[in-house]
């Protein structure tokens, strides 16, 4: 207990200053509660912007191009990305856990790519083990205008009704089967009807129009690398996206198969927090491909 002998009496009280504004960087979550803000600001940095690193195909494809070693290739890379989208097999197992990222666990399990419907999705993770991971949100792959949409919105459901019991965000993951349109139109209605049910992050594709998809979305979107396309057109079409409003990258592939990935994150990161041009970019991960080597 504090000796109360020798304490100085208290002074300055700031009179007639008010007390500071603060704004919360995160869009749609001015108004969350104090445990959701320091969730997502794990996620965000304070300019609202995230690098989301992905190596979580494993749970559906199995050991991919640039995932052979989770264990050897990630803890090299992890230091220029914001958060890391992954299993809690592959955390437990791969990563260490004074890491100090913020972690967007994947807590549905689908169908694997041998199956020709992926959409019939589970649950696989409970609440208590997503907060024994210290999950800083939970990741929710949802397939809409499947045959399995009811299951994807059951799943999705779980999760938010739970997070917000707990103060953990979801991220509404918009999945594309091979069925599936990829239009401005499909984008649209999927992110609005996420983010309806309660997602408070929505990751999905870029596609044309994107400005009206990141308008239209109350809550932040962070866009997905997809398959892998050339360094330079990987970086332009993050810079297009963040510039039509997007809040963040997740990028798996286009940073592990990548000739550096090191080099990769880091060009990325200049493009999402430092509003590098592509070019410019581009010119950063060809020299520092050169340093890494």
């Amino acid at each position: 207990m504090a000796d109360k002998d020798g304490n100085i009496l208290a002074k300055d009280y700031g009179i007639g200053i008010k007390p500071p504004t603060r704004i919360f960087p995160v869009k749609g979550h001015q108004c969350a509660g104090w445990g959701m803000q320091s969730r997502l600001s794990q996620i965000f940095s304070d300019d609202g912007r995230t690098i989301m690193l992905a190596f979580d195909h494993g749970y559906i494809m199995g050991s991919t191009a640039g995932l052979e070693r989770l264990d050897l290739v990630i803890p090299s890379i992890m230091q220029y990305a914001d958060c890391l989208m992954a299993t809690r097999g592959a955390l437990r197992t791969c990563i260490p856990s004074n890491h100090h990222k913020a972690v967007a666990l994947r807590c549905t399990a689908d169908t694997s790519v041998i199956k020709d419907d992926m959409s019939f999705g589970t649950t696989n993770v409970d609440i208590e083990d997503a907060i024994r991971m210290n999950a800083s949100c939970l990741a929710v792959q949802c397939f809409i205008g499947s045959d399995g949409e009811m299951d994807s919105f059951k799943n999705l459901s779980y999760y938010v009704n739970n997070g917000e019991k707990y103060g953990i965000p979801v991220l509404g993951v918009v999945a594309v089967g091979k069925q599936m349109e990829r239009t401005t139109k499909y984008f649209s209605l999927a992110t609005r009807l996420l983010a309806e049910n309660g997602a408070h992050i929505i990751k999905t594709y870029y596609c044309d129009n994107f400005e009206q998809i990141t308008a239209a979305c109350p809550v932040p979107i962070v866009i997905a690398g997809g398959k892998k396309i050339p360094e330079a057109e990987a970086l332009d079409m993050a810079y297009r996206a963040i510039s039509e409003g997007a809040a963040g990258v997740d990028m798996g592939r286009n940073v592990l198969q990548a000739e550096s990935p090191i080099a990769m994150l880091q060009a990325i990161r200049m493009v999402v927090h430092e509003n590098a041009k592509p070019e410019e970019a581009f010119k950063a991960y060809e020299l520092l491909k050169k340093d890494v080597k």
